[in-house]
């Protein structure tokens, strides 16, 4: 469907807009009941690599600046987006999470279509629902979920090359699985923040928001024989800046025999970033879901 065509639909649906359709899947109906401002969520997934991270940045091309330009290109109003968090230059996601009210009154359906048709490839909006007012893509969050991506096969394909680290040497794996382990629960991750780093690349908690605590649900590492790709999957309340590429590059030196499992509470506990590992590079990231 052409960008015209999508508002085409728009216009001819809006005398019909009074009827309620049944709830999403996020629980979130797709049309409003007669709300001046609709508070609107939608889930987005993006290759990073030619952004400079997810946050609007003067000059630079970045993921926030250009769904608020397309959105706004499709509404006709100015828009602000309110992210789940920030990711980095070159980083990926597949379930971004953002909100942003609106008084256009276009079917959720048909804002999908029309936005995904003036975005560039890139980028695409892959769900849109209506949530209550007072919800907030960044200080609602409840969990992140990342996935950190090693192609470990001699070659790597000109397809993946965009969204893995390529590494093709020997890693121990049952070592790196070990040592993940260890990173769940509530700890002090300034060993594995970004050095100097205050910001959270997570949603703000109201007990830690001053500190560098978090609680990883889960941390592990797992492996396709398949297509040689080894991959660090954490779960987390929320995540510091670089905190996941840290944890990462850090058990890839447990992989290589540099660093033991039993190190890294030795590493936590030491509040010392020179003591961690080095910081995997960016397009091994994405962040897989956000929860609620």
């Amino acid at each position: 469907m052409s960008f015209h065509t999508a508002l085409a639909c728009v216009r001819s649906s809006e005398t019909s807009m009074s009827r309620t359709r049944s709830a999403n899947q996020d629980g979130a109906s797709d049309v409003p009941t007669g709300a001046s401002l609709r508070n609107i969520r939608i889930i987005v997934a993006y290759d990073g690599t030619g952004f400079h991270g997810w946050q609007r940045q003067p000059s630079l091309p970045t993921v926030q600046a250009c769904l608020e330009e397309a959105i706004a290109r499709v509404t006709g109003e100015p828009v602000k987006l309110f992210g789940s968090g920030r990711t980095d230059a070159g980083v990926h996601a597949l379930g971004q999470v953002a909100n942003f009210t609106s008084s256009c009154r276009i079917p959720l359906s048909n804002l999908i279509k029309a936005v995904n048709n003036v975005l560039p490839p890139e980028v695409r909006v892959r769900q849109a629902g209506e949530v209550a007012p007072g919800f907030h893509a960044r200080y609602d969050v409840r969990s992140k979920t990342y996935r950190y991506r090693i192609l470990q096969s001699e070659v790597c394909s000109p397809f993946l090359w965009r969204f893995v680290w390529h590494y093709p040497y020997p890693l121990d794996r049952k070592r790196m699985a070990a040592a993940a382990r260890s990173f769940v629960g509530r700890h002090d991750f300034t060993s594995f923040a970004a050095s100097g780093a205050s910001e959270d690349d997570g949603p703000e908690h109201k007990d830690d928001s001053a500190s560098m605590i978090r609680t990883v649900f889960s941390s592990r590492i797992l492996w396709s024989a398949r297509t040689q790709m080894l991959v660090y999957e954490v779960r987390g309340s929320g995540f510091h800046h670089h905190m996941v590429r840290n944890l990462a590059g850090t058990l890839v030196e447990v992989g290589r025999g540099k660093l033991q499992p039993a190190d890294m509470l030795r590493i936590l506990k030491a509040r010392r970033r020179t003591l961690a590992g080095p910081t995997a590079p960016a397009p091994g990231l994405c962040l897989v879901r956000v929860e609620y």
